[in-house]
């Protein structure tokens, strides 16, 4: 696994890492990137205020309710969350055996990490949807165990509310790709293709 400094992402999908494979199918998804962008940002803006309503609903139900709960530390979650950009991608990371890429636009806030190599469909989504369990989940689990713990609930809530572009991948994947099928991501799409169809894969 080597990890590769790709630069300022510019927007051109051109100039990201592809690879074509014979009879491979493109993941019907959302191509227009203005379009992505308001899709993903919606989605990521109902999960955040539903993971903040059942905090609030975990905070009102709590022995005393609301009396002495401390919203500083929740703020500062919020806060924090900023500061797993990079470690997210870091763990996507992991999940690749072969050459990544990691691009960035911090003015638009885009950071992402991409390879052209095969991954079943199962690694294809534990790869999509483990920074959101490492910086989402469990600190909002720990939150709801222990609603004294309110910094973990603004960072579980704003961790689990970035990762809706993986949602939405993870989405794709389950209903689109067959089992025993082979997962790639090419330019800024994601590919299946069963085993034998692959045998003449280009790569670029």
């Amino acid at each position: 696994m080597k990890l590769v400094m790709g630069g300022r992402y510019k927007g051109d999908p051109s100039a990201l890492p592809a690879r074509q494979v014979e009879g491979a199918v493109k993941f019907k998804e959302i191509d227009d990137m203005k379009k992505l962008a308001e899709f993903a940002n919606g989605l990521a803006l109902g999960i955040l205020s539903l993971c903040l309503l059942a905090a609030a609903a975990r905070l009102f139900f709590r022995p005393g309710g609301f009396s002495a709960v401390k919203l500083m530390p929740l703020g500062w979650g919020l806060i924090a969350s900023n500061i797993t950009i990079i470690f997210h991608e870091l763990l996507h990371r992991l999940c690749f055996r072969g050459e990544v890429f990691l691009y960035s636009n911090l003015k638009q806030g885009i950071m992402f990490v991409t390879g052209t190599e095969d991954m079943s469909k199962a690694r294809f989504v534990f790869m999509s949807l483990l920074p959101n369990i490492v910086f989402g989940l469990i600190p909002f689990v720990i939150f709801m165990a222990r609603p004294q713990l309110t910094f973990f609930a603004g960072l579980g809530a704003a961790c689990l509310s970035m990762g809706a572009g993986d949602y939405y991948n993870v989405f794709n994947a389950l209903t689109q790709v067959p089992s025993g099928a082979k997962i790639f991501m090419s330019g800024l799409n994601s590919w299946w293709y069963l085993s034998g169809d692959g045998l003449n894969a280009e790569n670029k």
